[in-house]
């Protein structure tokens, strides 16, 4: 929606807001709900990727016909939290989120942009990543995970020390921007101060038309929705870190021997640091 022009974003919203209706409203009926005209509509159509209004009907029907294929998702998928929601329901709005944003993040997920993503890390001299916000764990999350394999790798949440660090990287590098809208500008100016550099730049985000996608080499999607209480926020992050999780592990695989040798004496470092018995925890009380 924030790549689409102001018109084209009021047909979004009635769409998103019932789809059901969408299915079986004429285009003339859906343009003045909109408050705009037949050929807008038909331009949202072909923006989204349908070839005309026909097509995105045929579309929809067949997305809520696969949603009410299950009791619990049928309630859930095109329902919000709302003050008069019990707890029960709060929670159970919030799970479907989440796992929503995890399983549409991997049927979407490009492949072969995947595929790419590992070949540069497997063969990088260092990576650095960049995020802010809420993204910033995910950037850290990312370099633990690429760190205990034996990368070479830094995550920076500072604008400015990312800056920095962008300006230090060179063709041998690769520069990684978190950003869920693709519209920080904290994260879209490090990456592209890297991507000036010559460095291999990848994005992650849920915009493919953003800020953060147009200065990117490699972009890799989640898909993730916005809910009341921002609990998208979370979902988002689990979308990331699925993301993260697919990144580290075509990592791992590709360079098997020496992260399972990484794996291990990491693991060795840090075992003494467990309270595994009982006994041991009894000691620590007073």
């Amino acid at each position: 929606m924030p790549a689409l022009a102001r018109a084209e974003q009021r047909v979004a919203k009635c769409v998103l807001d019932d789809p059901a209706a969408a299915t079986t409203a004429t285009i003339s009926t859906l343009a003045v709900d909109c408050g705009t005209s037949e050929t807008t509509v038909v331009r949202f159509c072909r923006a989204v990727g349908f070839t005309g209004y026909r097509a995105l009907r045929l579309a929809l029907a067949t997305e809520l016909g696969r949603a009410e294929g299950g009791a619990g998702a049928a309630r859930a998928v095109s329902s919000d939290i709302g003050p008069g929601d019990d707890l029960d329901q709060v929670v159970e709005k919030i799970a479907f989120a989440d796992a929503r944003a995890v399983e549409e993040t991997a049927q979407q997920l490009d492949l072969a942009a995947l595929h790419l993503v590992i070949e540069a890390m497997v063969s990088a001299r260092r990576i650095d990543i960049y995020g802010v916000g809420a993204s910033a764990f995910v950037g850290l999350d990312l370099q633990q995970k690429l760190h205990r394999i034996g990368q070479v790798a830094f995550a920076w949440v500072d604008p400015h020390v990312a800056l920095t660090s962008a300006a230090l990287l060179g063709p041998d590098d690769v520069a990684v921007g978190v950003s869920h809208s693709g519209a920080t500008q904290d994260t879209v100016d490090a990456l592209a101060q890297a991507q000036a550099n010559g460095v291999t730049t990848i994005a992650i985000t849920n915009f493919p038309r953003s800020a953060l996608a147009s200065i990117a080499d490699h972009v890799l999607t989640t898909a993730a929705r916005e809910t009341t209480f921002r609990s998208g926020a979370t979902a988002s992050r689990l979308a990331q870190l699925t993301v993260v999780d697919c990144i580290f592990v075509g990592v791992a695989q590709r360079t098997y021997a020496d992260s399972q040798h990484a794996l291990q004496v990491t693991y060795d470092a840090v075992k003494g640091r467990r309270l595994e018995r009982p006994a041991d925890i009894q000691e620590l009380r007073p």
